[in-house]
């Protein structure tokens, strides 16, 4: 069992590949020689692994519990035409600034790291470090990377508490940096074909895109409410090169193996423009 994810190592998306591939070894009732965790650069070089068969399957960012969906995988999950969600893990964000030791903050001229990391620590970053400038980078461990790579002491990055193997030299802040202590990001496990979606679910994960015309939202939600299905979740995202027209992303409250789900987007197809079933897997509690 291989699992993609965004690298390189230490990442809160290795950290979830991780504790995929432990489900999935239990399911398996053993864990093989061959089982890894595999890193790509990027989102869609994640994708592209599973679609491809080098791996079977990957852990991408879905939603953070502060910032909202993750705009870019949810794109990329529309546009992978065999790939579906099949699991989720729900893992606590606990962000902490990785530096020098013996640094003051007042001599850290760069802070790497994600942009959702940078964003959610941005009251400490303005606070304590005024004048870093903020550096973007893929991941948080491509942001740990660059850091240590100055060994002036001048750079510093965010990264997961979970973090190990920290450079020599370099040393971990004793708490949490995150504005909101209380931070969680949604990952779900992508695989190839709908044979490996469960055949049962307590959460359905759909898209649709409404004719462009007054109402057409609303009967869309009242096709969801006939079926006595409560939805969890609602984000739009503009179609591509279609200006005005928005695809709603939906999670629903269900058992994708019951005949209401069945019959609710056999109604959904019949009066959208587009739908399309994005995965079906069993809700994790915060």
């Amino acid at each position: 069992m291989k699992i993609a994810f965004l690298g390189p190592e230490g990442s809160y998306s290795h950290l979830a590949a991780k504790e995929f591939l432990k489900t999935e070894a239990k399911a398996e009732k053993a864990v093989g020689e061959w089982d890894e965790c595999v890193p790509f650069r990027n989102f869609v070089e994640v994708l592209e692994a599973v679609e491809n068969n080098r791996v079977d399957g990957a852990a991408i960012p879905i939603e953070n519990s502060i910032q909202g969906g993750v705009s870019q995988n949810l794109d990329l999950l529309q546009d992978f035409g065999e790939l579906y969600a099949v699991k989720e893990k729900v893992l606590r964000v606990d962000h902490r600034l990785i530096y020098k030791a013996g640094t003051p903050l007042s001599a850290i001229g760069r802070v790497y790291s994600h942009r959702q990391a940078l964003d959610q620590c941005s009251t400490y970053l303005s606070k304590e470090l005024p004048f870093a400038s903020l550096r973007e980078t893929e991941s948080t461990g491509f942001g740990i990377a660059r850091a240590v790579e100055d060994e002036t002491g001048k750079s510093a990055a965010i990264a997961g508490a979970h973090t190990e193997n920290i450079r020599s030299g370099f040393v971990m802040s004793e708490e949490c940096i995150s504005d909101e202590k209380n931070n969680y990001t949604h990952f779900l496990l992508i695989k190839k074909g709908e044979n490996t979606l469960p055949k049962t679910s307590n959460r359905v994960f759909f898209s649709a895109v409404c004719p462009h015309r007054p109402g057409s939202l609303l009967a869309l939600l009242q096709i969801i409410a006939k079926h006595g299905i409560n939805m969890t979740k609602i984000e739009s995202r503009p179609v591509k090169n279609r200006p005005g027209d928005y695809r709603f992303f939906i999670e629903a409250e269900c058992d994708l193996g019951s005949k209401e789900v069945q019959d609710m987007l056999a109604a959904i197809r019949e009066n959208t423009l587009e739908c399309k079933l994005l995965g079906a897997y069993c809700h994790e509690a915060e």
